[in-house]
């Protein structure tokens, strides 16, 4: 008798954790819908205490960022679009799009953690109204918590995403 034994991240346990606690506690969820604002956020640190060490702000600012963005477009699971790819879908040509491009330039052009999660919070709102798409959030927080340590392997990694989106949908297209 063989047993399948599901191995998860930290990162997919606390977007697991975040979704399943929104869905069933609306105080929860306006308190974290409220986590990426410098002013308010410390009304998600019950919530957040959890998982991290409130007093590292590279651990913080992304756990904080992340669970705003799924309070906010009401995530019913941890979908599977990249950034990139989310943020190309955007746009109606896709990553062939100026104002497509120039979110993803903006978004390389990030050189810490605190900046990335203050570029990706309007962001998040452009892709919950425009792309119709469920975000990777546990991949886009793993790659937030590496981004200090490794940010061209995150950043190439997001790049390929949006370009790679355009060319997968032009070949089917064919």
């Amino acid at each position: 008798m063989s047993q399948h034994i599901e191995i998860i991240s930290k990162s997919a346990a606390f977007i697991k954790y975040t979704i399943e606690r929104c869905q069933g506690d609306n105080g929860l969820a306006a308190a974290l819908r409220r986590a990426d604002n410098p002013d308010t956020e410390y009304q998600s640190w019950e919530h957040l205490a959890s998982f991290i060490d409130l007093e590292q702000s590279r651990q913080r600012l992304p756990y904080a960022g992340v669970a705003a963005a799924i309070a906010r477009a009401k995530a019913e699971h941890n979908g599977s679009v990249g950034i990139g790819r989310a943020i190309a879908r955007c746009y109606d040509e896709d990553n062939q799009s100026d104002q497509a491009k120039a979110k993803l330039r903006r978004l390389l052009a990030c050189d810490q953690t605190e900046e990335v999660c203050r570029i990706l919070r309007p962001l998040f709102s452009l892709i919950d109204s425009k792309a119709g798409v469920q975000l990777d959030y546990a991949r886009l927080l793993d790659d937030l918590l590496r981004f200090s340590n490794d940010s061209q392997r995150v950043k190439s990694r997001w790049a390929q995403d949006f370009y790679r989106h355009g060319d997968s949908e032009n070949k089917e297209a064919e």
